[in-house]
């Protein structure tokens, strides 16, 4: 090849130098104008790497299936740049007929149905010996071509191309995900009830009625009331059912990992009436559902999980709003859900039935349909094969944010099936799943018309409604048993759960009571400590002293006229129940207040000592000018107050006195308490003389509580005595606690009615 040098160009042509050879010192080929002058070449052969590169991914991606579509949905999550194209098509679907399967004419109303990928277990043979259940086994690519069980239909790989349904053709071939095809066989044969299971579990007593509904209508259905979570938290959207069932230190699969240390008791449950438990899922013993977190951190290597539920603990139904992980190995759906068995194939294997169940329960709310979690019906066996952890990437990546999702999403279609293709395309867009399940629920959707599914009808929301308050006559207890476990690495002992229960009843009973404390002590070394005894039975904790401490939350009151600070925290805390005042050097043993009524007055009227007359005859001055100031106020006092005081009080000639070391004042009283604070204004009325002075305009002592009758009370004591200290009263006074040393002391001989607080020490 011969080039010329661009230098010829200004110069006379000269014949002799067009027929010199190409020479290296003619011609500068540095790499700009190398590339210059190659421009199309470079710009052609990046476009074939690019175009084989391109070519190569999406041959993979079309044969991987499950892993890479996963990968794409986790991207799309992380961008929510998809833009699904959503179906269109005739929702007239001509039906579809068994015609090619020796069972074409077969017929039952209960299906189990199961995927294999090996021989018959001994588990599955059990499945068919169960009375009024068939089973349904389906295989996939890797189950044995000579697959064979008596009393069990199978449908091979072959088999389930032939029955012309829509789904297969988006169905991976080596996946469980293939029971979407024996879901719609079962309700073309007949289904009405779906046990949907895998091969490893051994149903309890071989009776799946045993504590699952099976009837929900008809002479077998059993017609009660169900527990049920409590929806009075509205910012609570998700729960762990095991800590029902007595295991709280275990998580089930499908559980947002930033919920798994949220281990306590419900306060309290309300009820439901049972007809729509449509989606019933059951625990399950020995190997329960857990994620690969749990499974590879909580045990040894090689040693098998054999954990236990409380088989008597009740059914417990989720309201509206609230969620729980629904899997594939132990539910049954009734027909009214048969449209929420889809399994879907874009995500990682072991978070697509994880998804069907949130999914599925969204959609359930708009048919008046709930789920219920029953206690233990199957007991799996662990084999000590748990899958990886990538298999559930698409679970810890997405569960916590659809969950807020679907609970936040609603639709203005009129039909159930319209409802479903329009959550599933925007779940699509959102990124929880690829274009590719928007195009599966599609055929998923037209299969269940093909095969002859009836659309539910629709029903309003009830999140959508106001939500009524929950009162006292609707609130049901229920304490779960603690079974021993070594799964939070630490052994528990079955007499927790006495200890957590009495915590819980305590809590229930003034967890919406504030407790105002004046601290007469070093706050800097009592207060924490203080809100860290009381702060777990009272709704909270406010702390009055002498001096402010802004850092450790302490306000700031005189104690000689305490009470006039009193009114600013009753308006603070309007939604409380009563107001409980309590002095530092007195110590409440809450456990024992549980029979007082909360409706009434509580003070120390009926004990030596702190609540005394006093004669103004000979008294000194100091009574003289109080008792004159009393007098004074009671004149100006409204009717009915006034009334009370000169009922209660006879003798105008002593002052009553009250220390007042202990006192509570419920909700409805709060105004009377307030008028009398204003009435008293800059009058100088001390702590101990108003306190009983407002009690009794308040109310007549025969109406007080009596639940400080029995304190243990002394004026003096020298030093703190274990002797004089007793936990069978409501309160003992004095205590002097000035110390981190003193407070770990009142703790340990606490301890003998709430043994929960050797955990503080």
């Amino acid at each position: 090849m011969f080039v010329q040098d661009p230098s010829d160009a200004q110069k006379p042509h000269n014949p002799k130098s067009r027929n010199k050879p190409f020479s290296i010192h003619s011609k500068n080929l540095d790499f700009p104008t190398w590339a210059s002058e190659n421009l199309y070449k470079i710009i052609t052969i990046i476009l074939l790497i690019t175009t084989v590169a391109a070519l190569f991914f999406l041959r993979n991606y079309s044969t991987a299936g499950g892993d890479s579509a996963a990968l794409l949905c986790l991207q799309s999550t992380q961008s929510h740049s998809m833009h699904p194209k959503l179906p269109q098509f005739n929702w007239n679907i001509p039906r579809i007929v068994d015609e090619v399967t020796p069972f074409s004419s077969f017929r039952s109303e209960k299906w189990i149905v199961v995927s294999v990928s090996d021989y018959p277990s001994d588990s599955l043979t059990k499945l068919t010996k169960i009375k009024g259940w068939q089973v349904l086994a389906i295989g996939n690519s890797k189950t044995p071509k000579d697959w064979n069980l008596k009393g069990a239909i199978y449908l091979s790989l072959e088999m389930q191309a032939q029955l012309e349904f829509r789904v297969v053709d988006y169905l991976p071939y080596d996946s469980y995900v293939r029971k979407t095809v024996g879901y719609l066989f079962a309700i073309q044969h007949g289904a009405q009830k779906i046990y949907d299971v895998d091969d490893r579990g051994n149903v309890i007593d071989n009776d799946i009625g045993k504590h699952f509904d099976v009837d929900l209508f008809g002479e077998g259905a059993r017609q009660e009331v169900i527990l049920q979570y409590s929806h009075e938290n509205p910012n609570r959207t998700i729960v762990n059912p095991y800590i029902h069932f007595g295991q709280r230190s275990v998580w089930p699969r499908g559980l947002p990992l930033e919920n798994v240390g949220k281990i306590g008791h419900e306060e309290f449950y309300t009820e439901i009436f049972g007809g729509k438990q449509y989606i019933q899922q059951g625990i399950s013993n020995g190997l329960p559902d857990v994620d690969s977190v749990f499974y590879f951190t909580r045990k040894p290597e090689l040693e098998p999980f054999d954990i236990r539920f409380d088989e008597n603990a009740p059914k417990v139904a989720l309201p509206q709003g609230i969620m729980v992980p629904v899997n594939s190995f132990n539910t049954i759906f009734h027909s009214s859900a048969f449209w929420g068995l889809m399994l879907p194939v874009s995500v990682s294997s072991m978070a697509s039935d994880v998804l069907r169940g949130y999914f599925a329960q969204r959609i359930l709310w708009e048919i008046g349909g709930y789920v219920v979690v029953y206690p233990p019906t199957v007991h799996r066996y662990d084999r000590i094969e748990a899958y990886p952890f990538s298999e559930e990437k698409d679970l810890h990546v997405n569960v916590g944010r659809l969950i807020k999702f679907l609970v936040d999403w609603r639709s203005s279609k009129h039909r159930l099936f319209e409802k479903i293709l329009e959550l599933s395309y925007v779940m699509a867009e959102e990124g929880f799943w690829t274009e590719k399940d928007l195009q599966f629920t599609a055929a998923w959707l037209q299969d269940l018309l093909a095969v002859g599914y009836q659309q539910p009808r629709l029903m309003s929301l009830e999140i959508d409604r106001p939500r009524a308050s929950i009162g006292h006559g609707d609130r049901k207890e229920f304490v779960p048993r603690k079974i021993p476990s070594v799964h939070l690495g630490v052994e528990e002992i079955g007499t927790v759960n006495n200890e957590i229960g009495n915590l819980i009843k305590w809590r229930k009973n003034f967890g919406n009571v504030v407790l105002i404390m004046f601290c007469s002590g070093p706050v800097e070394r009592t207060a924490l400590e203080w809100r860290l005894l009381y702060g777990r039975i009272f709704k909270t904790v406010i702390m009055l002293s002498k001096e402010k401490n802004v850092d450790l939350a302490v306000e700031q009151g005189q104690l000689d006229y305490v009470y006039k600070y009193l009114p600013k925290l009753f308006d603070r805390y309007t939604s409380a129940e009563g107001f409980l005042f309590l002095m530092d050097d007195t110590i409440l043993n809450y456990w024992n207040l549980l029979q007082a009524d909360k409706s009434k007055l509580w003070i120390t009227n009926k004990v030596n000592k702190s609540w005394t007359s006093v004669s103004i005859a000979g008294s000194s001055d100091w009574y003289v000018k109080q008792a004159e100031t009393v007098n004074k106020l009671v004149n100006t006092m409204p009717a009915h107050l006034q009334v009370n005081y000169k009922e209660n009080v006879k003798d105008h000639q002593s002052l009553t006195i009250c220390n007042s070391e202990v006192f509570y004042v419920p909700r409805h009283f709060v105004p009377d308490f307030i008028d009398l604070v204003n009435l008293v204004g800059d009058l100088d009325i001390h702590h101990k003389v108003a306190i009983p002075m407002f009690f009794l305009a308040m109310d007549s002592p025969q109406n007080f509580d009596s639940v400080f009758d029995s304190m243990k009370y002394k004026q003096k004591l020298q030093s703190n005595s274990t002797s004089f200290y007793s936990p069978g009263v409501a309160a003992v006074h004095p205590w002097n606690v000035s110390s981190e040393q003193d407070f770990i002391k009142l703790i340990r001989i606490m301890a003998a009615g709430d043994p929960l607080l050797m955990e503080l020490v």
